[in-house]
């Protein structure tokens, strides 16, 4: 039995979606990757929903932000989010450390309260992204029962 390159397993698990979630969530990965090079993007393909964590390290904990795929919408997490200013009122949820913005589009990534949010993000990091790492992608945890990925 062949084993699959964790790109191959990444792309599988965005396959499962319908067409339109997964053109987002390709290209607002794509748009993660180019703002934040060297990232660490590390695949939980959880019970819920298939997240994808960008961080300066191969741990979670590091993280600041992911790109999560649900059946109907896909959404930035700013995984620190809760202490962030937001004067525009663009995040969402009431947590006590994580928010999140619905992605219409990946060009959704470049307007400037996103941009503005990403960028104190950054600056308030514990560690800081290496643009000058060589990232890596690393399947953490496949679930082994999950809800369907497509509305139903």
């Amino acid at each position: 039995m062949e084993t699959k390159s964790p790109e191959e397993q990444l792309a599988a698990f965005i396959a499962e979606y319908t067409p339109e979630i997964a053109a987002l969530a390709d290209a607002a990965c794509k748009r993660m990757r180019e703002m934040l090079p060297g990232a660490f993007e590390l695949v939980y393909n959880n019970y819920n929903a298939l997240a994808i964590g960008f961080s300066p390290t191969k741990s979670s904990r590091d993280a600041l932000f992911s790109i999560v795929l649900y059946p109907r919408w896909v959404s930035l997490f700013f995984l620190k989010g809760a202490n962030l200013p937001d004067p525009d009122c663009v995040l969402k949820g009431n947590g006590k450390v994580v928010r999140y913005v619905v992605l219409k589009s990946a060009s959704d990534l470049d307007t400037p309260s996103i941009q503005e949010l990403m960028t104190i993000a950054l600056e308030n990091a514990a560690v800081p992204y290496d643009p000058t790492v060589e990232g890596e992608l690393i399947v953490k945890f496949i679930c082994d029962n999950q809800r369907a990925r497509r509305p139903g």
